[in-house]
């Protein structure tokens, strides 16, 4: 499609985790902002002050090379206060009051899309973090505009997050419908999310709720890519770790007051149950030693640097390109997830997932039931067992490094499936939920409909 600036609308996109910030929750909100303007629509970003690193945010000042050099970022005024902790922000949770961080946020936010002159025609607010629905929704009513709630999670339904109570679950859920019954449309990344929130807020089904999943950027992996080192097998995981395991009072306290998903091992997202099988291999497969190597990507605790076994290696936090070569180069992609109980559908996807799709490596997942095991069943280059299952891990890894050592070359990933996550063509999906908030194409005549996103009614 070929618009002219003047035939362009805005949008203002409200995105907390924007560059300088780097990590899994920037992807998305960069990405929109990099392709939107094919479609007809000039987004105006605001954002935090990025003034340094943040929870699931490291800084990342290459990702600041991609964005578009006519954007508008419209930065929140710091000092940015921190997340609540200890034992006043569990009195405020259990309250269900809103943090310094929050008011400021929220506030800050409100007051930037005030003082924006040019005004915008709709609203996009990218989450988390949730205060940002309120914030978008202020903003909207304010301008008389509509406004698109685009949950990278899935809030009060997040099979991850830990509540309270049960009952601090339920108040959040009625927050979460509260506040997106006041936007015109609602984005989830996953089908099974999507499908949660219509099944609990079944008066959105007035409105569009359609799945726009997370993706790739497939200029990303476009690169000339160094040699590998032949000599060894290298396993590679990128991404947040979570190793701390909770006190049995804690876990049994979760169980009774209900705060929790049944069943939820926060543990096995993380590279712990990888060594293990690892272990079991090489006592099993004494001609592996030295030949096989974990490399972990990303951020890891002093404690857990020190217990890693001679075969594995940490590389910190390394920019967003260093991470895509690591992928690109690997022999074996490590994708671990949280447990549930046996019935249970997990309903989120890692970002990271789609990354490992587009890198063409054969892929371990570590996966619960739901989206993210029946992608990799769908791919055709991937090992799945249970989050927590070593045993089953350590034969897929075996099977796995027998291949290389015969030169066995692994089976591709399927393309067309791989293709329907470039971060490009899902733009275009949300241009497409634009227009049908919008009523009409950027630039043209008539709505384009959905075609690659997924519309649940």
């Amino acid at each position: 499609m070929v618009t002219t600036p003047g035939s362009m609308r805005s949008v203002l996109l409200l995105a907390y985790y924007f560059p300088p910030l780097g990590g899994g929750g920037v992807q998305r909100s960069l990405a929109f902002t990099r392709h939107l303007p094919e479609f007809g629509y000039r987004p105006v970003v605001i954002t935090g002050p990025a003034a340094h690193a943040v929870d699931w945010g490291p800084v990342d000042a290459t990702l600041t090379d991609g964005l578009p050099a006519s954007l508008e970022v419209l930065r929140v005024a710091g000092p940015e206060p921190p997340r609540s902790g200890g034992w006043g922000g569990r009195a405020q949770r259990l309250l269900r009051r809103k943090d310094a961080f929050g008011s400021w946020w929220i506030e800050g936010a409100i007051e930037a899309a005030r003082e924006r002159a040019g005004g915008f025609d709709v609203v996009c607010a990218s989450m988390s973090p949730f205060e940002t629905a309120e914030a978008a929704a202020r903003i909207a009513r304010d301008a008389e505009k509509p406004w698109i709630a685009d949950l990278r999670d899935p809030w009060a339904l997040d099979d991850w997050r830990v509540f309270p109570t049960a009952l601090h679950r339920r108040l959040e859920l009625q927050t979460m419908r509260r506040v997106l019954s006041t936007a015109s449309a609602v984005v989830m990344n996953t089908p099974e999310a999507t499908e949660e929130l219509l099944s609990n807020a079944p008066e959105l089904r007035d409105k569009p709720v359609l799945t726009i999943t997370n993706g790739f950027d497939a200029r990303d992996f476009e690169a000339a890519l160094p040699p590998r080192d032949p000599a060894v097998f290298r396993i590679v995981h990128a991404g947040h770790v979570h190793t701390s395991r909770d006190a049995r009072s804690s876990r049994i306290a979760r169980r009774v007051l209900g705060g929790a998903a049944p069943g939820l091992d926060t543990q096995t997202r993380s590279h712990l149950y990888l060594v293990d099988a690892s272990q079991q291999l090489l006592e099993r497969r004494p001609d592996l030693r030295g030949r096989l190597r974990i490399e972990l990507v990303g951020p890891l605790s002093d404690a857990d640097r020190l217990e890693l076994p001679a075969f594995a290696v940490s590389h910190g936090y390394l920019s967003h390109r260093e991470t895509i070569e690591r992928l690109r180069t690997a022999d074996l992609l490590f994708l671990p997830m949280h447990n549930l109980a046996v019935g249970l559908r997990a309903r989120i996807v890692p970002g990271k997932a789609y990354e490992y799709l587009a890198a063409g490596a054969p892929i371990l997942g570590a996966v619960p039931s739901g989206d993210a095991r029946e992608l990799l069943e769908a791919v055709g280059n991937a090992d799945i067992c249970a989050p927590d299952d070593a045993a089953a891990m350590s034969h897929a890894i075996e099977h796995r490094a027998d291949d290389w050592i015969a030169s066995t070359p692994p089976p591709p990933p399927d393309p067309v499936l791989v293709g329907r996550f470039e971060r490009r063509r899902l733009t275009s999906d949300l241009a497409r939920v634009l227009d049908l908030v919008l009523g009409g194409a950027a630039g043209a005549d008539g709505v384009r409909a959905p075609e690659t996103t997924e519309v649940a009614r």
